[in-house]
C-alpha cells in the first residue's frame, strides 16, 4: 500500500474503525479520510454516491455497521437487518463506481451456522441455521459478502472479506443494555468490586466457549490483508484458541479485583453453544494475533477506568 493513496475508513468512531485508524495513523498513512455520521450518513445512498465522487478514495475499509449484543440483536432485528443492508450496500456500490482500487469488508463470526464444525472453517458458511438471536446481523453480513464476491466475479473489483471472531478492546461498548459479553463482564464486575456485593450473576449457565481477539490485532490484519490478499473468497481472522464463558467471567474478576461468588442466571439465553475459528488460512499467510487474553483484558480495563468512567458514563 502506498502512504500516500486516499483511503477511506468508514466506522472510525467504533470499536474496530477507531483501532484501524489508530494503526494507519501509526504507520504513516497520512490521507485517511473519515466522517461522523452527521457528516455522512451511510444509510443514504445519494450521499454516499455523492461522498464517493468528489472524494475517489483508492482504498475502502467498510468497518461501519450496527452493532450489538444478543439482548439489542434479538430485540431489534429490522433495525440490524435493514441499517446493515444499507451501510453496506452503499459502500460496496459507490466504491465500484467510483474505480476503487481495493475494499476490505468487515463481516463476522456470526455468520456461520448455529452448529457449526470447530473450528469454523471458511467452507461452513450457509451450512446450516443461524444462531436466531442474531440471525438479523448475520444475514446483512452474508449479504455484503456475497455482494463483494458478486462484484469480484463480474466486474474484477478486488474486494476482498474478513471474518474476525469477537472482538474487545479501547472504544467498546460498556452500556449493559446493548454490550457483548466480555465488556459486559467487565464493567459488571468493576461495579461490584466497588458496590462491595457479595455475588456477581452472569447470563446463561457459563458453559458456552468463546474465541476472542484483541482490536489492536485485528486493525495488524486488516492492514496485513489490504498488503497481501486479493482473493474475493472470506477469511478468517482469529486467535485460534477459546475459552468458557465461566473461565472468562473468573479472569476477569481477578484482573478487576472482585473477589466475590459468581452466579448464573440460566433464564438468559446462552446463544451458540461453541464458536471458535479455524484461522489457519491467514496463519499461514503469515499474520499471527500478538496480544494475549489476559494482556488484553488488563488493556482494556484500564481504558474503560480512565476513559469511560472519567467521562461519566
Amino acid at each position: 500500500m502506498d502512504r500516500n493513496e486516499s483511503i477511506f475508513l468508514a466506522g472510525h468512531r467504533g470499536l474496530v474503525g477507531s483501532a484501524i485508524l489508530r494503526r494507519l495513523k501509526s504507520d504513516g498513512f497520512g490521507r485517511v479520510l473519515t466522517r461522523s455520521h452527521a457528516e455522512l450518513d451511510l444509510t443514504n445512498k445519494a450521499v454516499v454516491a455523492d461522498f464517493f465522487a468528489r472524494e475517489k478514495p483508492a482504498i475502502v475499509i467498510a468497518a461501519a455497521a450496527r452493532v450489538g449484543g444478543i439482548k439489542a440483536n434479538n430485540e431489534q432485528p429490522v433495525e440490524f437487518l435493514l441499517g446493515n443492508l444499507e451501510i453496506q450496500n452503499n459502500l460496496i456500490r459507490a466504491a465500484h463506481e467510483q474505480g476503487a482500487r481495493k475494499l476490505l469488508f468487515l463481516g463476522s463470526s456470526c455468520i456461520y451456522p448455529k452448529f457449526a464444525p470447530q473450528p469454523i472453517p471458511e467452507s461452513a458458511l450457509l451450512g446450516g441455521p443461524l444462531e436466531p438471536t442474531n440471525e438479523a446481523y448475520a444475514l446483512a453480513k452474508i449479504a455484503g459478502i456475497k455482494l463483494c464476491q458478486a462484484y469480484a466475479r463480474e466486474y474484477g473489483a478486488n474486494f476482498i472479506s474478513a471474518m474476525p471472531t469477537n472482538l474487545y478492546g479501547p472504544n467498546d461498548n460498556f452500556d449493559l443494555a446493548t454490550s457483548h459479553v466480555l465488556p459486559a463482564l467487565l464493567r459488571k464486575a468493576h461495579e461490584a468490586k466497588n458496590s462491595g456485593a457479595r455475588e456477581l450473576v452472569v447470563w446463561g449457565s457459563g458453559t458456552p466457549r468463546r474465541e476472542f481477539l484483541h482490536v489492536d490485532d485485528l486493525a495488524d490484519a486488516c492492514l496485513f490483508l489490504l498488503q497481501n490478499y486479493d482473493n474475493p473468497e472470506i477469511i478468517n481472522v482469529g486467535a485460534g484458541e477459546d475459552i468458557s464463558i465461566r473461565e472468562l467471567a473468573e479472569l476477569i474478576c481477578e484482573i478487576v479485583g472482585f473477589d466475590g461468588a459468581l452466579g448464573w442466571d440460566a433464564s438468559q439465553p446462552d446463544g451458540t453453544p461453541r464458536k471458535l475459528l479455524d484461522s489457519a488460512k491467514i496463519h499461514s499467510l503469515g499474520w499471527k494475533p500478538k496480544i494475549s487474553l489476559r494482556d488484553g483484558i488488563a488493556r482494556t480495563y484500564e481504558w474503560f477506568q480512565r476513559e469511560t468512567l472519567s467521562g461519566g458514563s
